[in-house]
Formats: structure tokens, sequence, C-alpha cells
């Protein structure tokens, strides 16, 4: 009688990611044999082509995003080893969450490129920022959850430095970024392209320069909390 041995959940996370990873590929390669021998490869802010190339191209995006995901999944998966100094134990399964959350994001925008490159009728604007948002939103519920490193969060002088400069920053900035990624989304989708564009990146300069601010103050108070 064959005997199965369970994976670990380690070897689980990777096995998920790769095939993550692999879906945009395998997409890309539906739709090739159906390409003009010319598709976009670059939009502008209306979210109109204005850079082509061969339909070999399609690839290109995906293997960008492949790249970058496998770059992450493994930082995130494998913390302690590059963040001894930071790492708490309790973060292990929290970072291994958002590793396989990232890459799935990842996964998406490629799957945006592709179809924005075969489907020219629909402005990749209109995919790629509520998309954003969407991830933003994700990000903002993990701040919260996240202790002292160097590599997720807001990264500043005065968060490393004090524990509960960090704990308040990121409190503050999960909320923002909740509130913050959804209401991108919401503009992205409904409003005309470019007022959308300008509206979802100032909204990401708001969420940003908020906690920011937060930060410092409270630093400049002797991080104590008001």
């Amino acid at each position: 009688m064959v005997q199965f041995i369970p994976m670990k959940d380690s070897t689980k996370n990777l096995v998920l990611a790769l095939l993550l990873i692999a879906a945009p590929f395998a997409y890309a390669a539906y739709v090739y044999p159906s390409l003009p021998d010319t598709i976009p490869t670059h939009f502008n802010i209306k979210g109109e082509a204005d850079a082509y190339g061969g339909k070999d191209s399609i690839f290109l995006g995906p293997g960008i995003m492949a790249i970058v995901g496998l770059f992450v999944f493994v930082l995130l998966s494998n913390l302690k080893s590059f963040d001894p100094k930071r790492y708490k134990a309790e973060d292990d399964g929290l970072y291994k969450k958002f590793a396989l959350f990232t890459v799935a994001f990842l996964s998406l925008i490629s799957f945006i490129i592709i179809f924005s490159a075969s489907n020219h009728s629909i402005a990749i604007g209109k995919l790629l920022l509520p998309a954003l948002g969407l991830f933003f939103a994700g990000f903002g519920w993990y701040m919260p959850k996240i202790h002292q490193n160097y590599f997720a969060g807001f990264k500043l002088p005065w968060t490393l430095e004090n524990e509960d400069n960090w704990n308040e920053t990121h409190k503050l900035a999960g909320k923002i970024w909740i509130y913050g990624g959804f209401a991108q989304t919401v503009a992205a989708l409904f409003l005309p392209n470019v007022a959308g564009f300008i509206v979802f990146f100032s909204i990401t300069f708001i969420m940003v320069m908020i906690p920011t601010v937060f930060s410092y103050r409270m630093f400049k108070r002797g991080n104590t909390i008001v």
C-alpha cells in the first residue's frame, strides 16, 4: 500500500507560488496564436497605446513580474535569515501569507498586461489602477500586524528606532491604506482615465504622507502616545 507523505507548509507555499507565477505564461501562450504581428507594449496616461513591439513581447511583462514575484516570495518567506535582528517567530506565518498575497497580485498584473495587449478596446488604466488600489487596501490590512523589520512597512528612522512609534504608525497607516485603497479603486473605475489617474496618485501621496508626518510628530514628542 502506498503511503503519501504530507507536504510541509513551506513546500505547499512554494508550489502555490510557482503555479501563480506560471499561470500568466499559460494565458500568454493561449492568446499568442491569435495576436497580430505587432502589439502594444506601453500605454500613456489616457490608457492609449504609445509604443509597440513584436508579438513575442507578450511574454515580457509576465517575465518581469515573475522575477519580481519570485524575489519577493523568497525574501519574505525567509525573512528570519535576512533580518535576524528584527525577526519575531510569531511573524513567520504572516510574512509567508503576505509573500503569497504579493505573488498573486503580481500575477494578476501580468494577466492585465496580457489582456490589454490582446484587447485594445479596454484602457489598461481601468484594470490596472483598480487592482493596485485593492492591493494597497490588502497591504493596509496587514500593516498593524507587522512588527519592526527592515523590509516591509514604513521603514522610517523613527519607526525603526522605537517600537511604540512603529506600532502606532502602522495602526494609523493600516486604516488609511484600507480606506484609501478602496477609494482609489472606485475613482479609477468610475472617473475618466486622466482624472482617475490624477486622483489615484493624489490619494497615494496622502496615504504616504499622513503616517510619515504622524510618525515624525510622535518622535518629536519623545515617542509618547497621546
